[in-house]
């Protein structure tokens, strides 16, 4: 994935529900890292209940996600002038000097956790315990303290470094807040001229579709072209006015880079400046801002019976979006012949356009809400079990429409689904899920060809096989009982309760997400050899 841009970056992500008793919650994901990148299909498998949906809907923040972090890098800060920026400058020295307080109970909980496991680490998340520590429950518990201060610090941390850079080391940050927020106030003045440049020019177009029908009807058009001409005077201004907002900025940014060269030979300077980001954090944006990004982010829901409204046309049901992001006017007759055209994209008929939902089959059905997602001409679409309630043709023909409209569209699917052979087939990379976490992660032909975790190999597994002849020896069993309760899942490795490779340590000490090759990430105490055939009793150590 090196020669592609980063999309989507996911740090830590975590959904907790809150049920009716106080202090108990459904947590639905538990700590997702995760990185999506342009013109690719993330598929995203594991059994029912494991967090799949959830997730999904949380990076379009459908659900106000409980922590961690959402980037979004298809615009950037300058195209939205997101209101946390400013917060944070106004907080900035308040913020920065309560990280000492951070850093002081970080280094309290480090020294804790060195008095008892007994030596130093360079990273809390590369720390061996071994065998022998098994008995020794405090250090399990400084461990937890340790990296729960950690990240807590390592947050507020890059909230701030992410906006100032390596202005970080600046003692007097007066002046840094100061020329910051300046730009600020430009970004915003400019998003809010070119959203006032949709509409006007949103208007121009109607104007002239409207004098070009009273010209064919043989009608005076003079009224109308005196309101053109008055719109391409305001359309000229606010271009005009744009320009000098962008020439602004530009000075702006010459004036931050300036300040910057006094630092060019300070390291520390430039260890912050390496965490400079100008992507958005969907998780810290207003209603109203995330909103402006719902035309980049899109969703095609699960059921195709439920997601469409029975009392709407199929023309209303793929209109409506394309409405509310201000693409076209209400009764706008060119708005129904674009309808008609993503219709016929999606492998619907454009007479189709005025009938209801319950006049089609399920394949149908889907096809509409495929057609009502990619109508915006999305950047990012998450399909959640797009294909699941479809007969096996009919998920041939809904999975190949996809990856045409991908190759049309240059789009980046996160492909969420129970069935490994679809998945296999349509997907790049794919992340394996278990009780809200990542459990492995690789390219698709690693995964099947190489599983390194239990739970990755029991699900390969279970992919009925028409072979007659196969090898009894080298059979993996099925997985036996439930998923562990997502209210108190057990400690340690959530999937230990189930594995035939589970020791003590997988008991007690929660497995780090680290990469085992090249784009191949796993958390396990265990991983599987490689070209070893998994023919192991049951506790054995792989």
């Amino acid at each position: 994935m090196k020669n592609k841009k980063l999309l989507i970056r996911i740090k830590d992500l975590k959904q907790y529900f809150p049920l009716k008793k106080k202090g108990l919650f459904v947590k639905a994901n538990d700590g997702v890292t995760l990185d999506i990148y342009e013109d690719e299909i993330f598929g995203l498998v594991g059994e029912s209940g494991c967090g799949k949906s959830t997730l999904g809907r949380v990076i379009l923040q459908l659900y106000n996600q409980t922590d961690g972090k959402t980037i979004y890098y298809g615009r950037t800060m300058a195209d939205l002038a997101p209101e946390y920026v400013s917060n944070t400058l106004k907080n900035l020295v308040k913020d920065r000097d309560a990280l000492k307080s951070l850093k002081e109970t970080r280094d309290k909980a480090y020294k804790e956790f060195v008095s008892v496991y007994g030596k130093e680490v360079e990273d809390i998340n590369k720390v061996d315990l071994g065998e022998q520590s098994l008995d020794n429950k405090a250090i399990f518990e400084k461990l937890d303290n340790l990296r729960a201060a950690e990240k807590k610090l390592n947050d507020s941390y890059n909230n701030i470094v992410e906006i100032i850079g390596g202005f970080f080391v600046e003692k007097d940050l007066t002046k840094v807040i100061s020329i910051f927020e300046e730009r600020f106030n430009l970004w915003k003045k400019n998003v809010k001229a070119k959203e006032e440049l949709k509409k006007l020019n949103l208007y121009l177009t109607d104007l002239n579709y409207k004098a070009e029908q009273k010209t064919a009807k043989g009608k005076s058009r003079d009224s109308i072209n005196n309101k053109i001409s008055e719109t391409e005077k305001k359309i000229e201004q606010k271009n005009n006015q744009i320009q000098e907002i962008a020439v602004k900025i530009n000075e702006v940014n010459s004036r931050i880079n300036k300040m910057k060269e006094a630092y060019k030979d300070d390291v520390e300077f430039q260890r912050h400046e390496a965490l400079l980001d100008d992507g958005i954090d969907l998780a810290r944006l207003k209603y109203e801002e995330m909103r402006m990004l719902r035309r980049d982010l899109q969703l095609i829901f699960q059921d195709p019976y439920s997601s469409l409204d029975a009392r709407m046309t199929v023309g209303q049901i793929i209109g409506e979006g394309l409405m509310a992001h201000g693409l076209y006017k209400k009764e706008d007759s060119r708005m129904q012949e674009y309808i008609m055209q993503v219709m016929e994209e999606c492998g619907l008929a454009p007479y189709m356009v005025h009938r209801y939902p319950h006049q089609f089959s399920g394949g149908q059905r889907q096809r509409i809400g495929i057609a009502r997602s990619l109508a915006l001409r999305p950047k990012f679409v998450v399909c959640d079990e797009a294909v699941s309630a479809l007969d096996v043709s009919i998920q041939s023909q809904i999975i190949n429409l996809l990856l045409d409209l991908k190759q049309q569209g240059n789009l980046t699917y996160m492909f969420i689904s129970h069935d490994l052979s679809v998945v296999k087939y349509i997907s790049d990379r794919i992340g394996v899920m278990y009780l809200g976490n990542l459990v492995e992660m690789a390219t698709t032909k690693d995964l099947f060809e190489a599983p390194r975790h239990p739970y990755t190999e029991a699900l390969l597994s279970a992919i009925p096989s028409t072979e007659v002849e196969h090898n009894k020896d080298t059979d993996v069993p099925l997985l036996e009982g439930d998923i562990p309760s997502p209210i108190n899942p057990p400690k340690g490795c959530k999937f230990h309760t189930r594995c035939r490779y589970a020791t003590d340590i997988c008991k007690q000490v929660t497995p780090v997400f680290e990469e085992v090759g090249p784009g191949h990430f796993v958390a396990c105490h265990h991983k599987l050899e490689i070209g070893v055939k998994n023919n192991a009793v049951a506790g054995e150590v792989r």
